[in-house]
């Protein structure tokens, strides 16, 4: 009990002196109002007056700096008044105006006196309007892109082999007596499945149709010409109708490409050259003469012109095999059989209905069709690198025309130590020489010609080009006080790597790349996939440093001009030096060759390997080991 009572005395000591620590500690503090537990008085109208102090004013919070909830809940409601309206002009098509809305609602984030960070809706909506403007710009630079890389065009075949049209009694029973009257090269006969594509071709494929017939006045003489000179029926034009509408740049969703739809294996086999440069399946004469030939060994080996079309569609080997199977060298017979592909089954009464309204035109309303012209055309031999640009600045045209006299060429220039057939606008063969001629060859890439227009000046056009005042004087001769000539040329010397900023719309493709950021990536590791200076990946991405840490994806515009990257050259000759002055041979430093290829639809690493010239191991180790190949993806290519 002494022990107990000891204790207690002992902590009654200590509570009191507690309690004195405490106020003492609570001192500072005392002068704020204490928690009451009746009701609040009522407040004053008009506050009272601040009483002036000499304490030191309390320092601001955190929880002070966040902004009033009524604040927030203002500036959300119209940004997203601004987020609606775009969304909606977006599915009406009105991209400009959608993209005015998108802007206009991030800046009303981005300026404001709130701190988008203070609050997680204003982060959220930030996110979904920065979604919305890449979406916007996607779309928009799809619609007006003016980019090297060639635009493919859907091939018909595939669209009509999908279709599955029903037989009408009445088509079919006019076009039985129509082929009684209609001359051909080319077998004509009339089952269902050739009634039913006609009824297909004179309703839903009616366009696809019209639009091939009319591109065909542009390449019927050539190809009748090229198709009688191989010994093959002339109507066999159709073929090319059913498969690619004429259109050189045709591309199926199996990989086959070009107006006669090569893939590139059975091409090669025929002499048409893919390379990095160009794809001769593109050619609308190369490929003519390599698919007559090519359709007159089938021929040779099947005796059918009908089983000739559907081993030009499947391979000899599969036709081959039906024959075989069954005992028929019959192509109605391995249709009822069902021996064939779907797509082969297809194919033959595809090109008998195309070719039956083809050659009569009054019967299915296809009269009022005007065919464009032939183009006609200079060409010249070359084995120098030319950019389509400088070209067209020559002979004063536009790219754009160049390109449709040369589809077989992928990309803005010429192939390098090769020889060429560029074809030119007929009648311009010497102006081009003589142009290109004050052009030093290996600048045939980079420097470009201007036209002088009312107020130039030997600055003015340096700055557009970002050349110098000096170089465009002594590559024209011009003394210092020389007056400009209107409607003159002049040349522009470019360094080479360079771009004018002029053509700054070309240098770079519009349509952004979406790059999925890997562990240990930087700006520079993802300037180099991509052959593109450091700063312009930091500009495309409103980057301050080299680092993407919290980084999930960066937009990367691609090179448009073609060769290899001159920040990969630089970087490959500064450690060339390095080993020199280890003593390494300097030959071990080359640069390598840098090519961007846009992966297509029905593509395969394999394809795109042999294209290139590599291996399927080498595009894994350059570009991780693509478990997906999509279309659309860009992989990166050294030569080997």
């Amino acid at each position: 009990m002494k022990f107990t009572r000891v204790n207690l005395l002992v902590a009654s000591f200590a509570a009191l002196a507690m309690g004195s620590a405490c106020q003492s500690a609570k001192k500072p503090v005392a002068t704020l109002p204490r928690q009451q537990t009746q009701a609040p008085a009522p407040v004053p109208a008009t506050p009272p007056p601040v009483q002036a102090s000499t304490e030191p004013a309390p320092s601001v919070t955190p929880e002070a700096a966040v902004p009033k909830t009524d604040a927030v809940d203002d500036l959300l409601a119209q940004v997203d008044q601004e987020y609606q309206a775009g969304q909606a002009n977006f599915k009406a098509g009105k991209v400009d105006a959608a993209k005015q809305n998108f802007t206009h609602g991030s800046e009303l984030l981005n300026q404001s006196s709130i701190n988008v960070n203070s609050d997680t809706r204003l982060q959220r909506k930030l996110d979904e309007i920065n979604a919305a403007l890449q979406l916007v710009d996607q779309q928009d630079q799809q619609q007006t892109e003016a980019a090297a890389e060639q635009q493919s065009e859907p091939a018909p075949i595939d669209e009509a082999n999908e279709a599955t049209p029903p037989v009408d009694p009445h088509v079919k029973a006019r076009a039985e007596v129509e082929i009684k009257f209609t001359r051909s090269d080319l077998p004509l006969m009339m089952t269902d499945e050739v009634a039913a594509y006609i009824n297909y071709f004179s309703g839903r494929g009616r366009g696809t149709l019209e639009r091939g017939l009319v591109r065909s006045g542009r390449y019927q003489e050539m190809i009748q010409r090229t198709l009688k000179n191989e010994g093959v029926p002339q109507d066999l034009i159709y073929l090319a109708q059913a498969e690619s509408g004429f259109h050189p740049l045709a591309l199926s969703r199996a990989g086959a490409r070009g107006m006669w739809q090569f893939m590139a294996g059975r091409g090669a086999g025929y002499g048409l050259q893919r390379t990095k440069w160009i794809d001769e399946r593109q050619d609308p004469e190369k490929a003519t003469r390599a698919a007559a030939r090519h359709l007159k060994d089938l021929y040779n080996q099947f005796g059918d012109w009908y089983l000739a079309m559907a081993a030009y569609n499947s391979g000899p080997g599969t036709v081959q095999s039906a024959v075989k199977r069954t005992g028929y060298a019959d192509f109605w017979e391995l249709y009822r059989r069902n021996v064939l592909p779907k797509e082969t089954r297809n194919y033959v009464p595809i090109i008998l209905a195309v070719t039956i309204m083809a050659k009569n035109p009054s019967q299915y309303g296809l009269t009022d069709l005007t065919p464009d012209q032939p183009l006609p055309y200079d060409s010249v031999k070359i084995e120098y690198p030319v950019d389509l640009r400088l070209v067209a600045q020559c002979v004063d045209t536009t790219p754009a025309d160049l390109q449709d006299l040369n589809p077989s060429l992928l990309r803005w220039t010429t192939p390098e130590n090769t020889e060429f057939e560029l074809r030119l606008p007929e009648g311009s063969k010497d102006r081009y020489e003589q142009a290109i001629a004050a052009i030093p060859q290996e600048m045939r890439v980079w420097w470009r010609y201007h036209k002088v227009t009312p107020g130039d000046t030997v600055t003015s056009i340096a700055q557009a080009y970002r050349s110098t005042p000096k170089a465009i004087m002594q590559a024209n001769q011009l003394e210092p006080d020389t007056e400009l000539a209107a409607d003159s040329k002049l040349v522009i010397p470019i360094s080479a790597g360079r771009h004018a900023t002029s053509e700054d719309a070309q240098a770079y493709s519009r349509r952004f790349t979406r790059y999925t950021v890997r562990r240990g990536d930087t700006v520079t590791t993802v300037a180099d996939r991509f052959g593109v200076p450091e700063g312009m990946v930091r500009r495309w991405n409103g980057l301050r440093t080299n680092s993407l840490r919290g980084r999930r994806t960066v937009f990367v515009h691609l090179p448009v001009t073609p060769g290899s990257s001159p920040s990969w050259a630089a970087k490959a000759q500064s450690k060339a030096k390095s080993k020199r002055t280890a003593g390494v041979s300097a030959q071990t430093a080359q640069p390598q060759a840098v090519v961007r290829h846009r992966v297509k639809e029905g593509e395969t690493l394999t394809s795109i390997a042999t294209g290139y010239h590599t291996s399927v191991a080498a595009l894994k180790r350059d570009n991780g080991e693509l478990s997906i190949l999509r279309p659309g993806m860009v992989l990166l290519i050294r030569s080997r």
